[in-house]
Order: structure tokens, then C-alpha cells, then sequence
């Protein structure tokens, strides 16, 4: 098989409009090689596979322009590429709903290859939920299974470090391309996964990390895994994604629990009450995962636990103390205490902007929030005169980045560093 036939065959189903990660999904299942798929297009209608439109469409090779400009750029900057019917791509990626049609990566792919576990969770987080990801992370790999992540602040980071340390290593998931430095804070620990672990990611060079690339993103997550550890996350958490979309993959969900009242193991809590597992540790991971991947796991030792407690690289992830509110007796707050609650928080020390590249919108918002203590996203709205999606998307990219905090009812602040 000519790999980088099929590399371009694939960039062309791609590139092809209104042709759904589904349909894409079935059209490749019917056939031997995405090169056969591409020169045998006039069948797909006779198939069933496509309408009759979009054949055509596809035919007169609509897609032409994009494919060659991502091939282009791929083979300028030198980027390794999983293609579909390439036989190191993932059987496991294969069987979800809406299979990538191709993985570019850096690193060690053979780590495709080994029994994986899904390690995800919030950007600003407790110390116990660091500890947790880096110790459980850290004992996982040492039996041989790889942890996933997708590379972002917080548990995910602290996961990748935690694996490192073992022979089953670690697989970071971008949700932009390759050759885009996200998040700017974690540079030292994405070259570390370049030589030492594996990066892939479905999306071609230069592509930014916009909001809505990482649902995607995480769908590769989940998929290249038996299970979906959550250590940490908030009600909101981009984590739970990952974890509904496991259950949805037929993956086990473990969850981490933590102190009751901390708003960051909210989302932890909520997801044992539908019926994640609740564990502490490496060893109740892979015990519920041998039930449904004997096969998998065959091979693999129990973990061996280390009751040191692990370091925490806080150099390398954005921890969150837990709030600590003193009560008066009656459960009522003191009035010095409720006074101090009340006060405008410092703006002396907010977030690293330097390293961000905001752009117009994103400073806008920002020069609002820094200046105040909170605000609602529909007063955002009003005194900018944006409307509401528009809103949303800059406030995302904002917290993706670390810049604004969301709090309980759509109000954001700006970060502290």
C-alpha cells in the first residue's frame, strides 16, 4: 500500500463539503484503501454510501485546492501522518462513532499500540486533585498502560508528568495542529512528549485552537482508551465531555472524589451518583477494567502502590487552593468577614498575558473584567454591544487559555495568577 497515496487520498475525503465524519466513516469501511475509495466515487450512490449530489460534487473535485495546500504544508514542516488504512492507526479509534480520518503525530507512535487510560480533568484545580493525577498517572505507567491527555493546564498536565516516570508513558491529544504552541504554558512539557511520548492530532498544520476543535478532540481522547479517569472537575467541566463521551463509546468512567463543598469536584460527584466508579488509585482502575478488557489487559501486573506521597510540579499546572471560610456559631459569617468577601480583589497580579497572543476581542473583554470584581455574560453583552455566541466563543478561548475564570450562573472574572 502506497502510504502517501493514501495519506492524499484521505486529505481529499476530507476537504469535501457536507461529507459528515460519518458518512466519511462508511465510505471507508466499504473499501480496501482510501485510494480505491477516491477512484471509485461514480459507485458511492449505488452503495448507499452518499446521495448522488454529493458524488458529483465530490467527482469534480471540489476539494482539490484545501488537500494539496494541507499536503503542502505538511510535508514543508516535515509532519508524520496516520492515515486510516496505515495498520499502526488505532483499531480502537476505528470502532467510534466518527473516527478521525487521519492522525498527524510527533513521537513515539508504537505507544498506539499498548493499553491506554484516559486521565482528564479541570485547568484550575485543588492540590489533591494534582497529587491524585500525577501519583495515579505515575502508577499506571509503571505496569505498562499509556495514560492520555490533551495537553492542557492542570490535572492533564500533571498526568503527562505523572506518566513520564513509567514505561507505558503517555499520549497527549492536541486540539490544533501540530506546529501551534497550546497552551503557551505548558512549551517545556510539550517538547519532553515530543521526544520522550507521542502527540497526535487530527488537525492539519496551522490550525488554531478554536473552541469548538476540542469536543472533537476529546472524542480521540476517549477513544484511544479502555477507561476515562476524571480527577477533578467543576459542574461545567470540559471534562465531562470526555467522560459522556466514553459511556458513549462503550469505555469504562472512573471518577475521582474529593471534599465535600469544593466547588472543583462538583462535576466528580455528579458523574459517581450516575454511576462512574468511584477509585483512589491505580489498582481500583485496572481491576474494573479487566471485566471488560481481559484481553487487553493480559500481561499487565496489578499496580504496585506507592504510599509516598508524589510532589506536585507546580511550575507546570495552574493549582487553585481551596476556599477556606471561617463560620460564626449559628452557621451565620462574621461582619469583619463578610466585609472582606465583599471588597474588590486585588488587580496587582493577573494571569500571564505576555505569552497569550491575544487578539482585539480577547483584550476588550479583558480591559472590562480587570477593572471590576465579577460580571454576567449577558451585561458583557449589553455593554459591548456583542451578541450572545459571540460572547461565549472569546470568553471560551479565554478560559481555555487561563485568562478568565467562569463562576456558578455564566459570571467570569479575570484570573488571577
Amino acid at each position: 500500500m502506497d502510504l502517501n497515496k493514501e495519506y492524499f487520498a484521505c486529505l481529499a475525503l476530507k476537504h469535501t463539503p457536507k461529507l459528515t465524519k460519518k458518512k466519511l466513516a462508511d465510505i471507508l469501511t466499504h473499501y480496501d484503501s482510501a485510494y480505491e475509495a477516491l477512484q471509485d466515487a461514480a459507485s458511492w450512490p449505488s452503495f448507499e454510501l452518499i446521495g448522488k449530489t454529493l458524488s458529483r460534487s465530490f467527482q469534480s473535485e471540489i476539494w482539490r485546492e484545501k488537500a494539496e495546500a494541507e499536503y503542502k504544508a505538511a510535508m514543508k514542516a516535515g509532519m508524520q501522518v496516520l492515515s486510516w488504512y496505515d495498520p499502526r492507526y488505532p483499531a480502537l479509534l476505528r470502532q467510534i462513532h466518527e473516527p478521525p480520518l487521519l492522525l498527524y503525530y510527533t513521537g513515539d507512535v508504537s505507544l498506539l499500540k499498548s493499553p491506554g487510560v484516559a486521565v482528564v480533568g479541570a485547568r484550575e484545580c485543588t492540590r489533591l486533585g494534582l497529587e491524585a493525577a500525577g501519583r495515579i498517572s505515575m502508577e499506571l505507567s509503571g505496569i505498562g498502560i499509556t495514560v492520555i491527555s490533551g495537553l492542557a493546564l492542570g490535572i492533564d498536565c500533571q498526568a503527562h508528568l505523572g506518566a513520564l516516570r513509567g514505561i507505558g508513558s503517555t499520549v497527549a491529544v492536541l486540539g490544533c495542529g501540530l506546529d501551534v504552541n497550546y497552551p503557551p504554558r505548558n512549551r517545556e512539557v510539550r517538547r519532553r512528549l515530543d521526544k520522550e511520548a507521542l502527540v497526535v492530532t487530527e488537525y492539519g498544520p496551522g490550525v488554531e485552537p478554536w473552541p469548538g476543535n476540542f469536543p472533537y478532540r476529546n472524542r480521540i481522547i476517549s477513544g484511544l482508551s479502555l477507561g476515562v479517569l476524571v480527577a477533578e472537575a467543576a459542574h461545567n467541566s470540559g471534562s465531562l465531555i470526555t467522560a459522556r463521551l466514553a459511556g458513549e463509546q462503550g469505555r469504562d468512567v472512573f471518577a475521582l472524589p474529593g471534599p465535600i463543598g469544593q466547588p472543583s469536584f462538583t462535576g466528580c460527584h455528579r458523574l459517581i451518583k450516575q454511576g462512574a466508579a468511584l477509585v483512589e488509585n491505580a489498582r481500583d482502575i485496572v481491576e474494573i477494567l479487566r471485566y471488560d478488557f481481559a484481553r487487553e489487559l493480559e500481561g499487565v501486573p496489578d499496580p504496585v502502590l506507592d504510599e509516598v506521597e508524589e510532589e506536585v510540579d507546580t511550575s507546570q499546572a495552574t493549582v487553585k487552593k481551596a476556599s477556606k471560610k471561617k463560620v460564626s456559631q449559628g452557621g451565620k459569617k462574621r461582619p469583619s468577614e463578610k466585609k472582606q468577601e465583599e471588597s474588590p480583589r486585588k488587580k496587582s497580579s493577573f494571569a500571564d498575558r505576555e505569552s497569550m497572543s491575544l487578539n482585539e476581542e480577547e483584550c476588550t473583554i479583558l480591559t472590562v473584567l480587570d477593572g471590576i470584581d465579577k460580571m454576567h455574560i449577558d451585561a458583557l453583552g449589553r455593554l459591548l454591544h456583542w451578541d450572545s455566541p459571540k460572547v461565549s466563543k472569546v470568553l471560551l478561548m479565554l478560559e481555555m487559555r487561563g485568562a478568565v475564570q467562569q463562576l456558578p450562573g455564566m459570571w467570569y472574572l479575570a484570573r488571577e495568577s
